[in-house]
């Protein structure tokens, strides 16, 4: 059974005549004739009662029409529904994030984008890094902001942040009124580090690796936020970077004199997938707002 069976059906059906309804379709009548005794065929029944080139539905043909009507229009439904969200006007973005990024970079983005796109509306996935590296590898996000580390072969990546790291003490720490510090300063500390799935660990995991300092966690957090508040307790130290919801009182941030300690923050989406008109401008705007601005 193929859609445009279902149409020439209601076609006929409306006309109650072979040839006004040819005329209206653009076909032949032999070859609508045949497309409804197909459909008819398929079926089982006869959907019309034929007088000459005259037809009427029968009461199979009005139990039919009934359900064909109802689904062509689900069909519209759903044409509509896909054009409304991929339209770069009035479409839906999938984005997937770090949690920590919804602090402050996420909701200025989406404030800012919203303001010169008022009709575009977000699909927006918060999570820790296994979450939104889920949600994007099975397509339910288009696009994802997180670290680099996190990127693979067929990924394309925009960088939106590029955020220096500090070693973190509490305030209360005999290294916390020092200017600035090595990592080999920490040797011997209690230091809090981070679970598998915290979008940060790889960063701080690869640059430990050019150190030849060996990371020795004492705790190992869940997220961000969490090793913040076990430093201002005094359990240890660690390597976070200066962002909000971070920012607690009873911490020293001290700036690492070893070079390359800084966490990249950007956009990733698959190059292999389909991504929507509404996706693309959105990356667009991305691009010019955080690398043409220097943001």
């Amino acid at each position: 059974m193929e859609l445009t069976q279902l149409e020439y059906f209601l076609t006929v059906s409306r006309l109650q005549h072979m040839t006004k309804a040819s005329k209206a379709l653009s076909i032949t009548q032999p070859a609508l004739s045949h497309a409804i005794s197909k459909l008819e065929s398929e079926l089982g029944v006869p959907l019309f009662e034929r007088n000459g080139r005259n037809v009427k539905l029968n009461r199979y043909g009005s139990m039919f029409a009934r359900w064909v009507e109802q689904a062509l229009q689900d069909i519209q439904n759903g044409m509509q529904e896909i054009e409304e969200s991929s339209n770069p006007d009035t479409g839906i973005i999938s984005v997937s994030y770090l949690n920590i990024l919804g602090v402050d970079l996420v909701p200025a983005l989406v404030r800012t984008y919203q303001l010169a796109h008022p009709k575009v509306r977000f699909e927006l996935n918060q999570g820790n890094l296994g979450d939104i590296d889920e949600h994007l590898e099975k397509g339910h996000s288009d696009l994802m902001i997180t670290s680099r580390e996190s990127t693979m072969d067929q990924h394309n990546w925009l960088v939106m942040r590029t955020m220096p790291l500090y070693i973190v003490v509490s305030s209360r720490h005999r290294l916390a009124k020092r200017p600035s510090l090595s990592l080999m300063d920490l040797s011997g500390e209690p230091f809090v580090g981070l679970k598998h799935n915290c979008g940060l660990r790889a960063t701080i995991q690869s640059r430990f690796q050019h150190t030849g300092f060996i990371l020795s966690s004492t705790y190992d957090a869940e997220d961000l936020a969490t090793v913040a508040g076990f430093i201002k307790e005094g359990l240890g130290v660690s390597v976070l970077p200066k962002t909000a919801g971070l920012m607690l009182e009873g911490l020293s941030w001290i700036p690492i004199t070893d070079e390359g300690w800084f966490w990249e923050i950007g956009l990733k989406w698959r190059e292999d997938r389909y991504l929507s008109p509404a996706a693309r401008r959105f990356i667009e705007y991305v691009k010019h707002h955080y690398q043409v601005s220097g943001k």
